[in-house]
């Protein structure tokens, strides 16, 4: 089967699953508001029984849908797996016709993956969900390293290392356009000091264990 053929089943069959789920509905109340009106003591009035009828037809279609959601419900996750997965297949390149072909590629998965590395791992230096986690802002390269532009001549660069127990472990590293030594970043505090004191023309200071500066810069750095 192909691809578009898969994909036409499945839209038929989702609203196939659909329309199931309103006419059991719509037959639920049919049969509520029937009964409803037949049940009605016949003392009351053609309105109070029109209204007790109503009443249970809205009962009758919850109740009644809920029932076929219980053999719905499952067939909705069977469909929408089998899109997610016919969409994966769909999203990745064809087979490499030659080896230059198959390079390239490897080239290109390389870099999005140094780009979603750097992004997982960003937790390290930054809890929040909407800065060093994007990863479209990251960019990868071939051997595995990626940067995250900041500001103009500023970028965060990311790579790994092998730590004394043969881990890879993540590295952030401050780098400017202006020759400047690389400057460790292990939180957001120091890239904002960094970047402030560039703000305003100042050569960036270390910021120590407990956030103070080496110099009487805290006014500066408190705006």
């Amino acid at each position: 089967m192909t691809a578009t053929m898969r994909q036409t089943a499945t839209t038929i069959a989702s609203s196939m699953i659909e329309g199931a789920s309103m006419a059991t509905a719509l037959i639920g109340g049919a049969a509520g508001a029937y009964l409803g009106y037949q049940f009605a003591p016949a003392v009351w009035t053609d309105g109070t029984r029109i209204a007790f009828a109503g009443a249970v037809a809205v009962v009758g279609a919850v109740a009644i849908d809920g029932l076929a959601e219980l053999v719905l419900a499952p067939m909705r996750r069977l469909m929408r797996t089998r899109s997610l997965l016919a969409s994966t297949r769909g999203s990745g390149p064809a087979p490499a016709a030659t080896l230059d072909e198959a390079l390239a590629q490897v080239v290109t998965a390389t870099e999005e993956d140094a780009a979603h590395r750097a992004a997982s791992a960003s937790f390290r230096i930054d809890d929040g969900d909407n800065f060093l986690r994007c990863e479209d802002r990251w960019r990868g390269y071939e051997d595995g390293e990626a940067s995250f532009y900041l500001a103009p001549g500023v970028v965060l660069h990311h790579r790994t290392e092998k730590s004394t127990y043969g881990h890879r472990e993540p590295r952030f590293t401050l780098l400017t356009g202006d020759g400047e030594q690389p400057v460790a970043i292990t939180g957001m505090e120091e890239i904002r000091h960094h970047l402030a004191a560039r703000a305003v023309g100042l050569p960036a200071v270390p910021v120590t264990a407990d956030g103070a500066k080496d110099d009487d810069l805290t006014g500066i750095y408190a705006v």
